[in-house]
């Protein structure tokens, strides 16, 4: 097989050009199997097995272009579940109306209980949606919430939730607190007692990112809910990048209303998210889309959603059973170890910066910033010069590129990204 080095001579994608690999469908099928007996004395040592992680790169098909580092936006889908997803549809295509009418909502139902017990939740307290915003903005925008309430959120928050909330101050009335939260927080209390100072007698709602999408920052969510439910605030939580990333069940966070995307870390097609609401709460939402048939207390009615893509929610088990046979512990700690490993050695550069705190406080997601170069010019750089794919992050927050690696990489890509910023830096960000 050749080099990616060969690829790139070969095909001139060192000018620009990118170029899909030749599935192998067999082989990468072949890896589910193999998983479910390899055995580790725990999850740290699974974490640096390189003969195990290499055999479940097999699952997986990236372009030799390029090494892809930004994954935090889209994962890809295993070839176990690709391949399923396309007999899906073939077999649904042969019917598409016989199946949405008679085996569509039995379907929905046995995917919705395997995903609950993913989530370590009741079926009754969690809805397939199509992605976290849509899931976040249904609790947001179906809150009763009322002129003069306040809305606490960050300014790392997702623009999505963001603007939702701004939307409903503009709408309604109410006030948006925005807070600012440290990088490199000494504690776990410097966090919660930043959202604990924004809290007033007029605080109804908090919004808390789990997993924050700039840096990888993980919040002490467990914390910050028991601190807004004794002052009697609810907190909703976006969990687009912890779910199926970190090991943790929704309930254990104590959050009230939960969001996440099943196509970033579950590796789901495009188009599956999940909406939890504790089952209390249920009956104080309003739908986005209107229904009236079913009760106010029963999650159900945030179903009435028209005509969908059911093969994508159908797929959603297929996802969970890789998921299960790699392992949620032996996943963190594998995705923790390669973040890990790559920003210690980015440390020592001249000249470059870490925006992620270390250890149990980040996992895979992790931002570098290169003294005298703009995030997007770095990012720039790192895809025509080294042919490493990242993300420019530039907020108000922090300012520099978003590095997630997955399952699938390998430590010699990230290797090749320190070489690159080492190069870059020395440069001095100059051209």
């Amino acid at each position: 097989m050749a080099t990616r080095r060969e690829f790139l001579a070969r095909t001139g994608a060192a000018a620009g050009a990118v170029m899909l690999p030749v599935l192998d469908p067999g082989a990468a099928e072949a890896v589910l199997p193999l998983l479910s007996n390899w055995r580790h004395e725990g999850a740290d040592d699974a974490a640096q097995d390189e003969a195990f992680w290499e055999t479940i790169r097999r699952a997986f098909h990236q372009s030799p272009a390029f090494v892809n580092l930004e994954n935090g936006y889209l994962s890809p889908q295993p070839e176990s579940t690709l391949r399923a997803l396309e007999e899906k549809i073939r077999a649904v295509n042969a019917g598409p109306s016989y199946y949405m009418r008679r085996e569509w909502a039995t379907e929905r139902e046995r995917v919705t209980r395997e995903l609950a017990s993913l989530a370590g939740c009741a079926s009754e307290e969690l809805v397939v949606t199509r992605n976290t915003t849509e899931s976040l903005n249904t609790v947001i925008g179906g809150l009763d919430l009322r002129a003069g309430d306040e809305a606490v959120m960050s300014d790392q928050d997702y623009p999505n939730m963001l603007e939702a909330f701004r939307q409903i101050g503009r709408r309604r009335g109410v006030t948006c607190v925005e807070i600012s939260l440290p990088l490199h927080p000494r504690g776990d209390d410097e966090v919660v007692e930043a959202y604990a100072r924004a809290i007033t007698r007029r605080t109804k709602v908090i919004l808390v990112t789990h997993m924050i999408h700039l840096t990888g920052q993980i919040l002490p969510a467990r914390k910050i809910c028991d601190m807004a439910h004794a002052r009697g605030v609810e907190v909703i939580l976006d969990a687009a990048h912890s779910f199926a990333h970190i090991v943790f069940t929704l309930p254990e966070t104590g959050c009230d209303y939960c969001g996440a995307s099943l196509h970033k870390w579950l590796s789901t097609p495009v188009g599956a998210g999940l909406l939890y609401i504790r089952r209390d709460k249920i009956a104080t939402v309003w739908p986005l889309f209107g229904e009236t048939a079913v009760a106010v207390d029963d999650i159900r009615k945030f179903e009435r959603v028209g005509t969908q893509p059911a093969w994508t929610t159908a797929m959603i088990p297929e996802a969970i059973a890789f998921h299960r046979a790699v392992g949620g512990a032996r996943k963190e700690a594998r995705l923790r170890y390669l973040q890990n490993s790559w920003t210690a050695k980015a440390a020592r550069i001249p000249g470059v910066t870490l925006n992620t705190p270390g250890g149990s406080r980040s996992c895979a997601i992790a931002n570098v910033a290169v003294r005298g170069i703009g995030a997007a010019a770095l990012a720039d750089r790192l895809f025509e010069r080294h042919r490493i794919f990242t993300v420019a992050i530039e907020s108000s927050a922090v300012q520099g590129v978003r590095v997630t690696p997955h399952l699938y990489t390998r430590m010699e890509d990230l290797d090749a990204l320190v070489a690159a910023l080492a190069d870059i830096a020395g440069a001095g960000g100059k051209k």
